[in-house]
């Protein structure tokens, strides 16, 4: 028998299930902020804030950037997994974030569990890339034999301890049998802007954000850190060509979005990110910084992540990797 409790908690499951779809046609009222948890101008913002503006044509409201640096990407992490879960706040994230639960213990925040995942929005891979002015290298091997012969003498800069830039260092290290001296900055902006300044002799950086200089002259490219040659640099070996063996690292950059969100702005938010990767001034920009575009949406991008976690766990184990 229907009684009257029954008919109550019916009548406000259907309300509910008649308002997602409406929620969804009605969102975004209002602009829409993504965190990016690094300094302006390293790679995350080469390929956050072109992907903002495409957003705000599709969307009609604009999506701003706010920019929080600080420990490996860890305090822009911690303001996104806390911010209310109300589709106006999102998180554009990089490897890094896979990387950091081996390195910070006491993390506050679990990019796994307290994030839902939206996409990869990017998947550039690293370049070795040296100032030409202070280091004379003009390939791999040059480069291994000074640093074999002066060891900790060179230098390289990062985007800041446990970054995808420091634990390339690290595997640089351990694969040619080297030892280079770790200068880590907030960000990769200011660890690629005093690489071109010459205050540091090279960087293990994001091909998005070194492109640019390497094709400008500013910087040169000894070798990118994937199985294939760049579109972006073509006549830059890889790593293997290069002679070194097994030294592969993507820099890859991804959408999420705080746990909580209305799961009907999610799968909307999903769906305007892979139409705005297919808009041909994107795919202009993610050519010229090297990137392939990316697959990985919803649960594949979030199996993916859970298997990055446990890989550079395991980089950060063998290169004995420890934060002062």
């Amino acid at each position: 028998m229907t009684t009257k409790r029954d008919l109550i908690l019916a009548t406000a499951a259907f309300a509910l299930l008649a308002a997602a779809p409406a929620l969804a046609e009605t969102w975004p009222q209002r602009p829409i902020t993504f965190i990016v948890p690094f300094p302006a101008g390293g790679g995350t913002d080469t390929f956050a804030r072109p992907l903002a503006a495409q957003l705000d044509q599709q969307l009609g409201q604009r999506i701003i950037i706010e920019n929080r640096g600080g420990a490996g990407g860890t305090v822009g992490a911690s303001a996104a997994a806390k911010a209310k879960p109300d589709g106006y706040t999102f998180f554009v994230g990089a490897a890094h974030h896979a990387i950091a639960p081996a390195l910070y213990p006491k993390l506050d925040y679990n990019i796994r569990t307290d994030f839902v995942p939206i996409a990869v929005i990017a998947q550039p891979p690293q370049v070795i890339v040296v100032h030409p002015g202070k280091v004379q290298a003009k390939t791999v091997a040059e480069l291994i034999d000074f640093a074999r012969k002066n060891p900790e003498k060179l230098n390289y800069a990062s985007a800041g301890n446990g970054t995808t830039h420091h634990l390339a260092g690290e595997l640089f290290q351990i694969s040619s049998k080297t030892k280079l001296t770790h200068v880590p900055y907030r960000g990769a902006g200011p660890a690629l802007q005093d690489t071109i300044a010459g205050q540091v002799d090279l960087l293990f950086d994001g091909l998005g954000s070194s492109a640019a200089q390497i094709q400008s002259g500013a910087l040169r490219a000894l070798a990118v850190a994937a199985p294939t040659r760049s579109e972006a640099v073509p006549d830059v070996p890889t790593a293997k060509e290069a002679g070194l063996e097994g030294f592969e690292v993507s820099t890859w950059y991804a959408l999420w979005a705080p746990k909580g969100t209305p799961p009907e702005i999610v799968t909307k938010m999903r769906g305007e990110v892979q139409k705005a990767l297919k808009a041909p001034a994107i795919e202009a920009v993610w050519k010229k910084s090297g990137s392939p575009m990316p697959t990985l949406t919803g649960e594949d991008f979030g199996t993916f992540v859970t298997a990055e976690v446990e890989r550079w766990g395991k980089v950060v184990k063998e290169a004995q990797v420890k934060l002062e």
